[in-house]
């Protein structure tokens, strides 16, 4: 191992962490967005959210599809934390998902009980 891959893994797996990190951000404005009951609003932060889940997604794809080809790959507890940190955001964009759907249908039944 040389310091190049050490400092190699060690950008991707910041950049894994940071998209993730800006992912659980804009999920939270998501969730704030059905306490308003915007949904659509909602959603389209969901979308955004996405975006930067896929990107960190590819990235540690990408280097894990390397070291399957035979490419060497330094073991980083950076990289664990990275993949650990996406994993988590990733089942938080889930729950998000279905919080939202939930409240909508809610809100529309709400909505039919109230004569709106």
């Amino acid at each position: 191992m040389n310091d190049n891959s050490l400092n190699d893994i060690n950008e991707i797996s910041m950049k894994i962490i940071l998209n993730a990190g800006d992912a659980r951000l804009i999920i939270k404005e998501a969730l704030d967005c059905v306490a308003t009951c915007e949904f659509d609003a909602a959603k389209q932060k969901l979308g955004e959210s996405k975006k930067k889940i896929n990107a960190a997604h590819s990235a540690q794809t990408e280097t894990i599809q390397g070291e399957a080809r035979g490419e060497k790959i330094a073991f980083s507890l950076l990289f664990a934390h990275a993949q650990d940190t996406l994993m988590t955001i990733m089942s938080e964009w889930n729950t998000a998902n279905h919080i939202i759907r939930l409240f909508e249908v809610y809100d529309e039944r709400l909505r039919k009980l109230e004569g709106k």
